[in-house]
């Protein structure tokens, strides 16, 4: 994994331990495609990145409700009908937001892993 390298190829969001976050370090070491890693776990995500995060893909597609962390909110918690409950809510769980989410030098922001979209924007 490269962390802070001179020219990064992109900055990836997520949490160290997560299963789709393994899979998306692999795919990028094996292409040699530089990044820069941020876990929201330990380091939280700034309100302002994720209001800019949902105007780019909307609230639901950052929301993570099959996850454990979501499981365990109560009904009330879970009650998320506003980009404004939202942000609040991962701001509180950052657990709860899908991973990984990665910002590439061109501007796209993609959420989750899959092998077939980050070839098309990381080459």
């Amino acid at each position: 994994m490269t962390e802070n390298s001179a020219q990064t190829a992109c900055r990836i969001y997520g949490i160290k331990n997560c299963d789709s976050m393994k899979k998306a370090f692999t795919w990028l070491d094996e292409r040699d495609i530089s990044y820069e890693f941020h876990d929201y776990k330990k380091a939280g995500v700034p309100r302002e990145r994720l209001v800019e995060w949902c105007r780019a893909v909307g609230w639901k597609t950052l929301l993570n409700n099959k996850g454990s962390t979501w499981r365990k909110l109560n009904a009330e918690q879970q009650d998320i009908s506003t980009q404004s409950k939202a942000i609040a809510t991962m701001l509180e769980y950052p657990s709860i937001i899908r991973r990984p989410v990665v910002e590439t030098p061109g501007g796209q922001l993609l959420i989750g892993f899959d092998p077939t979209i980050f070839e098309s924007f990381m080459r």
